[in-house]
């Protein structure tokens, strides 16, 4: 068996690591990872043929030669690994986590401080026990700042990725209802999510707060903050100009009589604390607040998360990339204060709420019917099988919604598409 530190000579002399052998860098360390449906180990000759230059596996069955370094458990030898890595590092890594906005936040974040300093952030949302080593392992010399989202489904596991990321700061962008079925409760959910506060507590480290969100500010009373938020006592203060369809804000510093605006392009006012954390962030990190406006309005979403598409009859607000109770109330409510007319609501189920599942999706029912849209359409086993008025349209799938649509085409119209990841609402967009 091979230490970590053996390991890490390796890892300096080959920096790039390989998960996948369907996409092999040359002079790459390929860790032959294990999951119910596949070993990597099987992959491992294949991918030293492909290019890469050692192969960590933990079957000695399949070693071969000096190029197969056997370890224990490939995974663990990556945490490691990247545990051993993060040390050597001497630079600010902002830990992001929450139930909403994580993604969006951290993109916002990474724009911002990409305007003073050369910052690593998560790719896309590789935010779990193997997306967060790998972000952790391509940090290079030059890097100046990194941003880790960290993502959880059960309680113990922000506390795993802390050990692994390390942050010297963070930030907990709101607490609400998702997965529910790993986490067991709305208290799991607060248990998981703080760990990210406890890890930064003991080691004395800072984070960054929502100042109106009471829920968080329980949980960090001991912590060292730096606030944002629309109340006077907030270290960055902000108010929304508009939001219909894209989030506008205003803000200054306390203490600052100067204001600056921001135009984004996000949709929605639920977006507003997303956007007043780079706020924050960036200024706590001393960049010019001109060059903090000028990163917020140039940030543009992307992957069905706060876009808005315009098509040749219709103009969609895809927020499609995943959902949970939280987000599903904060998008419904926001597009009912919206200016315009013939408005249509396209939802999907949500997944993973256990036991919870049929009265969340019925309180998104009844929050529906409190409000008046021009249509309802709702999308998914859990949906269709609540008692549902006349006025809403529903569908166990996404395909049979868009063959109705094709038959009764939706025209001249704003329509909000809202659902979580499985469903794949994104298809419903060719025919809208």
């Amino acid at each position: 068996m091979n230490s970590i530190e053996t390991l890490y000579q390796l890892y300096l002399k080959y920096p790039n690591i390989s998960t996948d052998t369907r996409n092999i860098k040359a002079d790459s360390i390929f860790f032959a990872l294990k999951g119910d449906h596949f070993n990597g180990n099987l992959f491992a000759e294949q991918s030293l043929n492909k290019g890469a230059a050692i192969a960590v596996i933990d079957d000695d069955k399949q070693k071969k030669d000096e190029r197969y370094i056997l370890v224990e458990d490939t995974l663990k030898a990556l945490q490691e690994l990247a545990a051993y890595h993060r040390k050597q590092l001497k630079i600010p890594v902002i830990g992001i986590t929450g139930t909403n906005g994580k993604t969006t936040t951290k993109e916002l974040i990474r724009t911002v401080l990409n305007k003073k300093y050369k910052t690593l952030a998560t790719q896309g949302n590789l935010n779990n026990h193997i997306g967060v080593p790998l972000t952790i392992l391509s940090i290079t010399n030059d890097i100046e700042m990194a941003v880790i989202e960290m993502g959880a489904n059960h309680v113990g596991e922000i506390k795993e990725l802390c050990e692994i990321a390390q942050p010297t700061y963070g930030i907990i962008t709101n607490i609400g209802k998702a997965h529910l079925e790993g986490f067991g409760s709305f208290e799991g959910v607060i248990k998981a999510k703080t760990e990210l506060y406890q890890y930064l507590q003991s080691r004395h480290h800072s984070i960054f707060i929502n100042n109106d969100n009471p829920l968080l500010k329980n949980h960090a009373a001991t912590l060292e903050q730096y606030c944002y938020g629309t109340t006077s006592d907030s270290n960055c203060i902000g108010s929304i100009i508009a939001s219909d369809p894209f989030l506008q804000v205003k803000w200054h510093l306390k203490d600052v009589t100067e204001n600056y605006s921001a135009n984004s392009k996000l949709v929605g006012a639920y977006n507003f604390e997303n956007v007043m954390a780079a706020i924050a962030i960036g200024s706590y990190f001393k960049i010019e607040p001109g060059l903090i406006s000028d990163a917020i309005e140039e940030y543009i979403p992307s992957n069905n998360r706060s876009q808005v598409i315009t098509t040749s009859t219709n103009t969609l607000l895809m927020d499609a990339y995943n959902a949970n109770p939280s987000s599903m109330k904060a998008a419904i409510s926001n597009f009912h204060s919206m200016k315009v007319e013939n408005k249509v609501v396209i939802l999907g189920d949500m997944m993973e709420l256990g036991k919870n599942s049929e009265i969340e999706h019925q309180q998104i029912l009844d929050l529906l019917m409190g409000y008046q849209f021009h249509y309802v359409i709702l999308i998914g086993s859990n949906f269709k099988q609540l008692t549902l008025p006349n006025f809403v349209l529903s569908f166990t799938d996404t395909q049979k919604a868009i063959d109705a649509l094709k038959q009764n085409p939706i025209k001249n119209s704003t329509v909000l598409i809202k659902g979580s990841r499985k469903v794949a609402l994104e298809k419903v967009v060719e025919v809208l």
